[in-house]
């Protein structure tokens, strides 16, 4: 038993693992592999730096798309439910269903490709006209297609995904052929009256699935409008920390370089001590000198005085 627990905290720490490298950048992420695999391997787990080292460098585009993923794990849930409805929205709804949908899947995959341009602007990379266009198809697979978005859902992509060929964005699907109105009769048959109870039945799905869909789509929507104010909020608050960063950064700039003059200045007065220290020694030696000098001549003038009376 413990051996098989060692054996999933193993598998979930390795995927752990695998998940933040698929966060680095691509500039970094060989030598991030390199560093993570030698790490499992130092730790006696072999299969893990294997695993480890298998994994391939994401493009820009794909890397952006993970950190999107990674970074607002509640806004991914909800674009990855939004997919699901509007699959199965698509499957069933009519035309005019279809195109009040396609403007809001629109304006949803423009925001989150925005927002996921502008969380690798913040780790430091910024992304190309090409490079955002691939994370907005990217998104735009994931909403049409069930494989795709499973695949970003791992949150390991290594190239941006292509939406398919057969999801008619912005269209709505082609209208059945008008079918010939069966004749009236006098008392509807019992094949008819099931007939048009199945189509009551349909009709009554498409619309509820429509409502669904359109809630989903009118919530993620909301979400992303919170998000926006919040990240135009996050943004006011970054650049006056920048401001005021950079205001005290001038500030401990101009302080050293005070402290380099005062220092200097200091340096100069203590030489011009030191100098004037020695300067006065000198004099006083030289005073003293002076001084018994003269007492000597004094007293020799004295003696001499003395025996000239």
């Amino acid at each position: 038993m413990e051996r098989e627990h060692g054996r999933a905290d193993a598998a979930s720490d390795v995927e752990d693992v695998l998940d933040d490298l698929y966060t680095t950048p691509p500039s970094d992420f060989v030598a991030r592999r390199k560093e993570l695999a030698a790490a499992a391997k130092a730790d006696g787990r072999a299969e893990d730096a294997q695993r480890i080292q298998a994994a391939r460098r994401p493009t820009l585009a794909a890397w952006a798309a993970n950190l999107l993923l990674r970074s607002q794990p509640e806004e991914s849930l909800r674009f990855l439910e939004l997919g699901r409805a509007l699959r199965e929205a698509y499957r069933t709804l009519d035309a005019d269903g279809i195109k009040a949908l396609s403007e809001q899947r629109r304006s949803i995959v423009s925001a989150l490709s925005r927002q996921a341009a502008q969380l690798a602007g913040a780790a430091g990379h910024r992304l190309s006209d090409s490079a955002q266009q691939d994370i907005a198809s990217t998104l735009r697979a994931v909403l049409a297609d069930q494989d795709a978005a499973e695949e970003w859902a791992t949150g390991r992509l290594e190239n941006a995904l292509t939406p398919p060929s057969t999801f008619p964005y912005g269209t709505a699907p082609a209208a059945e052929p008008p079918r010939k109105a069966p004749k009236r009769t006098a008392a509807p048959s019992s094949r008819t009256q099931a007939k048009d109870d199945l189509a009551d039945r349909r009709r009554r799905k498409r619309q509820e699935e429509l409502a669904q869909a359109r809630k989903a789509a009118e919530e993620a929507e909301r979400h992303l409008r919170a998000q926006r104010t919040e990240q135009a909020d996050a943004d006011a608050v970054l650049r006056r920390a920048r401001h005021r960063h950079d205001q005290a950064r001038e500030q401990e700039e101009a302080a050293d370089q005070q402290l380099q003059r005062a220092r200097e200045e200091l340096e100069r007065a203590d030489r011009e001590q030191r100098k004037a220290e020695d300067r006065r020694q000198t004099a006083a030696d030289a005073l003293a000198r002076a001084e018994q000098a003269a007492r000597e001549a004094a007293y020799e003038v004295e003696r001499l005085a003395a025996a000239d009376g």
